[in-house]
């Protein structure tokens, strides 16, 4: 169970480190404008609080991964620690996304499922 946890876990990761690159790295392209629904101007106006938040999607990412690579060495419980930490804090901003704007679920819902999964079968693990 934890493997399959690790697995989605890795997931949520990937998902993040490309919100980063949305965010942080491409936040004015054409085609990332047009993911978030933002003109040229409203690009320009939020590009420094985007890079801020690319970068907190990547460092979410971050901690999952060393909890991934933490389990691979043996270390279970600290894994799991820093999965449930990293992907915990990426499904509740997944929520908070879900509550706050209701007309961005299909964000929201990319955001928090692999979180979600990989919470519930550490959790699942950790029980059984």
């Amino acid at each position: 169970m934890l493997t399959a946890a690790l697995i989605f876990a890795g997931l949520a990761a990937l998902v993040h480190v490309y919100i980063f690159v949305l965010e942080s790295l491409r936040w004015t392209a054409v085609s990332t404008r047009t993911t978030f629904g933002t003109s040229m101007a409203e690009a320009e106006a939020t590009k420094e609080l985007a890079f801020n938040q690319g970068f907190y999607n990547l460092f979410l990412a971050v901690v999952a991964a060393a909890g991934i690579a933490a389990a691979a060495t043996g270390h279970d419980g600290v894994g799991a620690a820093l999965v449930l930490a990293g992907c915990g804090s990426m499904l509740a901003a997944g929520l908070v996304l879900l509550i706050s704007s209701p007309k961005k679920a299909k964000a929201a819902l990319v955001q928090l499922a692999f979180p979600l999964i990989a919470v519930v079968l550490v959790l699942a693990w950790l029980v059984f």
